[in-house]
């Protein structure tokens, strides 16, 4: 996703001027707006919505492993989330309400897209939440029920249609856009092919009647001039960093970045068997090798996550185990960091097109999301043609689904925010390692988080209606929600 600071730092200005202003005095003012431009708005949702560079989510994900401290979120020990993304949700109603003002549509356009967002980002956590009832605290409204699951979902789909069809790419243009810097077809663009995860997401529930999800995806998939979808990496939703906009990437000059996490085991493992020259640029070589030839899959070598600490300090102090690539702290401009990108688009249409949901063949699609991944990093395209030319990498029908979801979790690689992980809970592929002897949850990795406690104390009759109608065993990280369900 393209950022600029001078953006943010634009915003932050605004703010500061109107809050040094005398408040009674702004209150008299006839001549000072009472409305709030939504561009203004905009920025700052856009920046705390889409910037998807996760620690926790590389642990969990088997990307990292992290040697100064048992991380939950390695070893699988978490329990309770918050519902924070509400606070933006806030924020977005707000924008939403600033754009009927202004008369724009397209701002409520894609105040709907990331209404939809941020829903689904919750539900995943948790299973039921608020939702009809949410964002009525002006009317007093501060106990919302829980809306079943299934509900949620289909909220979302109807939310991604409306913004669809509101948004026109020929105007009225907006401004406060840091992604796409007003430009509107991208925005439609990525619209959609959010949508499109979001029904793969789901697919474990693809025979459910209701639901309806290949019909809802092909539908999507083939009609191009109603639903356009990303067609290069030049539409991916991105941030790019810079040292001259004080925007840095946030590991730039962070030391304890490469001291404190390592590749896991399991990844390097793979991407040194499928000679994945994407290796060299997300590792540096491990201590043993001496950085004799950075550019041998000799030199790499990864800690498992799931074993105890003190085994991988033990590993990492005889020299095993690659640190990130120096680049990511010493180049401020390390890499742009992607929300959602074409690679994702294409392994998504590739396992569409593996369940036969769309007509069409899932091999194209894999391989131009390997491509896609491969440009991501400057590898030369000889090499990309080597690699897609091995045997183990070319697409297999019989193996489709597994090679998809790992070249995607690769691809992945400190971008996408969770995705990699909800991928695996939902397919089971790659197979992350619990077996180390390290992994607190008895069940390996968890299903979901616990509710928050701020809903025990300020909404507790709705939680435990929620909670009793999806698990009668109780508020539990191993419980199996709605959405993960056969």
């Amino acid at each position: 996703m393209q950022f600029n600071i001078s953006h943010t730092t634009l915003v932050f200005a605004l703010l500061l001027l109107v809050s040094c202003q005398d408040y009674d005095e702004f209150q008299n003012d006839p001549n000072s707006t009472t409305q709030a431009n939504p561009g203004l708005l905009l920025t700052n949702i856009e920046v705390s919505t889409l910037n998807s560079i996760d620690l926790n989510a590389s642990m969990a994900s088997r990307h990292l492993v992290n040697v100064n401290l048992v991380e939950d979120s390695q070893y699988y020990g978490w329990d309770r989330a918050s519902f924070g993304f509400y606070n933006t949700l806030r924020q977005v109603k707000k924008m939403e309400e600033e754009a009927e003002n202004f008369q724009n549509q397209n701002f409520t356009a894609i105040a709907k897209f990331f209404e939809a967002f941020i829903y689904e980002q919750i539900t995943r956590q948790f299973g039921d939440i608020p939702q009809s009832e949410a964002m009525q605290a002006e009317q007093e409204g501060f106990q919302p029920i829980y809306d079943p699951q299934e509900q949620v979902y289909l909220r979302i789909f109807d939310l991604l249609e409306e913004a669809n069809a509101l948004l026109e790419t020929s105007g009225p243009a907006i401004n406060g856009d840091v992604v796409f810097n007003g430009d509107l077809l991208k925005w439609k663009k990525l619209i959609n092919s959010f949508h499109l995860r979001v029904l793969m997401s789901l697919s474990v529930r693809e025979d459910d009647a209701n639901l309806n999800l290949p019909s809802r995806f092909n539908s999507i998939y083939s009609n191009a001039a109603a639903y356009p979808l990303m067609e290069s990496s030049a539409d991916n939703a991105f941030y790019t960093y810079s040292e001259e906009t004080g925007n840095v990437y946030p590991f730039w000059r962070n030391a304890s970045i490469t001291t404190s996490y390592i590749l896991e085991e399991s990844f390097v493992e793979r991407l040194k068997n499928f000679n994945d020259p994407r290796l060299f640029e997300m590792a540096s070589p491990d201590s043993n090798s001496n950085n004799e030839d950075p550019q041998s899959f000799s030199s790499y070598s990864g800690l498992l996550g799931s074993a105890p600490l003190s085994v991988n300090v033990a590993r990492l102090t005889s020299g095993e185990g690659s640190s990130l690539n120096s680049r990511y702290v010493e180049d401020a401009e390390a890499e742009v960091n992607l929300s959602l990108g074409f690679s994702e688009l294409n392994f998504i249409l590739a396992e569409a097109a593996h369940r036969n949901w769309i007509s069409a063949g899932a091999q194209d699609f894999y391989e131009e999301g390997i491509r896609a991944s491969m440009d991501y990093y400057g590898i030369a395209e000889t090499l990309v043609n080597d690699y897609l030319a091995q045997p183990i990498i070319a697409y297999q029908s019989s193996t489709g689904l597994e090679q998809i979801l790992i070249q995607k979790h690769t691809a992945m690689f400190l971008n996408s925010g969770w995705e990699p992980f909800y991928d695996n809970r939902r397919t089971g592929f790659p197979e992350f390692n619990v077996n180390g002897g390290g992994v607190i949850n008895d069940e390996g990795v968890p299903k979901r988080w616990l509710y928050p406690f701020s809903e025990i104390n300020q909404n507790v009759d709705n939680l435990e209606n929620a909670i009793q109608r999806q698990f009668p065993e109780g508020d539990d990280v191993n419980a199996v929600m709605w959405s993960i369900q056969n």
